[in-house]
């Protein structure tokens, strides 16, 4: 047989052979479809063939990628008022949960749930990857503008809102709850599963406030929603979750950040609100006075050397350094940030994220960022030895580097860097300035309140601390017979609080010789450096917070509570 007559009947054999197995996988799917209609007949559950339906990208997108591959779900269909989705296993639990949580998104939408076969899933879940406008449409989840207007204006105090909640529809809830914590400038909700009911808390202006309380029945859906709000998966509820959802209104953008947790009572969700406007605050606006405007003003101006904020967390050092890159913010300048994770966007600034899953550090972060030609390096945390070195070797070469250390003052900042291990000899010429700072609440000038201290133990103490004022600082306090204390008092313009707003209290560390010899001994030790700088005309963050509590900006138990 020759090889020309071999290879044509090959060929024949397999076009045969194709054809065979292509009716096979007909008839197999045909059978499979009669399975699943019968089975659907059974069980009392509609029936769908998908094969050649027209699905549409705001169908498919009702229910998120990831759970209708994990729950072998779709939606195929969403018309009107009627939302028909089709499951392999209609009757699996976590599917319920999921078409609750859709219900409530929807409270008038009839929904309705087919058999389908494995067959019809695959021809739906194919959707998902051909229509590109199904990645970039909200999962069914949407807060508007309007929705929130609609709510705020029926807002009124903080202790009024436990009733408002009480008259709320359980769709209206969760909104609600946002509009309100929007317009009282809320920085973090907390909702709280307790043993028999859910806690509402709003974090303002530092302290967390309870404002209303939720009855435990409806939690299950009020967490799925915010689930489906955040991305999160509905389904998972032994382990933590992180997600995020942004509400834009005509004048701001709002960056939601949403953290959920397993507790003995349930999940509880904290929501961090990251508002545009709470970075606008300038570096003229921080309340710097004397010697300490005039020696931080001298440090951002300097082509190199590294500016280290100190305090807390929530003491407001990210703020700082905002307030500084946006004054040294301008074209001829390369400023690159590395932070973790990156909270507001700068305009003409280069961002960056470091992600610990992708072995993405702040000291590998920063090495790259080093090949980038900066002339100005934000670091959000010096957390490590590796970090620490690579900062101030970038400081020694060229570059202005401002972070942020965890320590209670500036002075503690510089036996922090030697116990990770840095070594004294380059760190001593690399730092510039150290800011150690507080947050403290302002008092509300609309119904502020004139006081008297009359405890003589507060007095003399206020009297020890203004009195140590260096003459060196610039600033001297008013005379005793001048002095005027406020406490809070409460209107509607700030929810009845007394307080409105914060501000910061500081004490700014300039790098000298003698500091530098400290450093190079080797004898280092927080006191002496702390008297040194106080010699040199250094104010602490107790005397700069007394003298604003005489110029009435805010309390003397805010200061003693914020500084010691």
């Amino acid at each position: 047989m020759s090889t020309t007559l071999s290879k044509a009947i090959k060929k024949d054999f397999t076009t045969q052979n194709d054809k065979l197995e292509s009716k096979l996988k007909v008839i197999e799917i045909k059978e499979k479809e009669i399975e699943t209609e019968q089975m659907a007949n059974s069980i009392g559950v509609p029936y769908i063939n998908l094969k050649g339906f027209p699905i549409s990208p705001g169908a498919i997108s009702t229910i998120a990628k990831e759970d209708a591959e994990r729950l072998q779900i779709v939606c195929f269909s969403s018309i009107g008022d009627q939302i028909n989705i089709g499951a392999i296993e209609p009757n699996n639990p976590e599917i319920k949960g999921l078409i609750d949580a859709i219900q409530e998104l929807n409270p008038i939408a009839k929904i309705n749930i087919h058999l389908i076969s494995e067959h019809s899933f695959e021809l739906a879940f194919y959707f998902y990857k051909t229509i590109p406008t199904v990645k970039s449409m909200p999962g069914g989840v949407q807060i508007t503008e309007e929705e929130l207007n609609k709510y705020q204006e029926s807002f009124g105090a903080i202790k009024d809102f436990d009733a408002q909640i009480k008259r709320a529809s359980m769709t209206e809830i969760l909104t609600l709850i946002i509009a309100a914590a929007i317009k009282a400038r809320v920085s973090d909700i907390h909702i709280e599963a307790e043993e028999k009911e859910i806690i509402v808390r709003f974090r303002i202006d530092g302290i967390l406030y309870i404002v209303a309380r939720i009855p435990k029945i409806v939690w299950h859906k009020i967490i799925s929603r915010i689930k489906l709000l955040a991305g999160l998966k509905i389904n998972i509820t032994s382990k933590p979750q992180d997600g995020r959802f942004t509400i834009n209104l005509t004048n701001d953008k709002i960056e939601v950040r949403v953290s959920t947790l397993p507790t003995n009572y349930g999940e509880s969700a904290v929501f961090r609100l990251l508002m545009s406007g709470a970075v606008g605050v300038r570096f003229e606006s921080l309340g710097l006075q004397g010697k300490a405007l005039h020696d931080l003003t001298t440090a951002i101006e300097s082509p190199n050397g590294m500016i280290i904020t100190t305090g807390p967390t929530g003491s407001g050092k990210t703020t700082t350094l905002y307030a500084i890159l946006r004054k040294l913010n301008d074209p001829e300048t390369k400023i690159i940030t590395l932070e973790d994770p990156i909270e507001y966007k700068l305009s003409g600034i280069s961002q960056s994220q470091v992600d610990a899953a992708k072995h993405y550090t702040f000291a590998d972060g920063l090495r790259s960022i080093l090949r980038q030609d900066p002339d100005i390096v934000m670091v959000g945390e010096i957390r490590d030895l590796e970090t620490a070195d690579i900062a101030i070797n970038a400081a020694l070469t060229g570059h202005l580097v401002l972070s942020t250390i965890h320590t209670n003052s500036a002075a503690g900042a510089i036996p922090r860097f030697l116990a990770m291990g840095s070594k004294g000899f380059l760190l001593a010429p690399a730092l510039k300035t150290i800011i150690g700072q507080r947050l403290v609440r302002k008092l509300c000038p609309e119904c502020k309140k004139e006081t008297k201290i009359e405890d003589p133990e507060i007095l003399a103490k206020i009297e020890n601390i203004l009195s140590t004022i260096p003459k060196e600082s610039g600033q001297v306090a008013p005379d005793k017979s001048t002095w005027k204390f406020f406490t809070k008092g409460g209107c509607i313009k700030c929810q009845d609080l007394g307080y409105k707003g914060r501000l910061g209290i500081y004490e700014i560390m300039a790098m000298d010789k003698d500091i530098e010899q400290v450093i190079l001994s080797g004898q280092v030790s927080e006191y002496v450096i702390q008297d040194i700088a106080v010699k040199k005309g250094m104010i602490t963050m107790a005397q700069d917070g007394l003298l604003k509590v005489l110029s009435g900006v805010t309390s003397a138990e805010e200061v003693f509570e914020a500084a010691g």
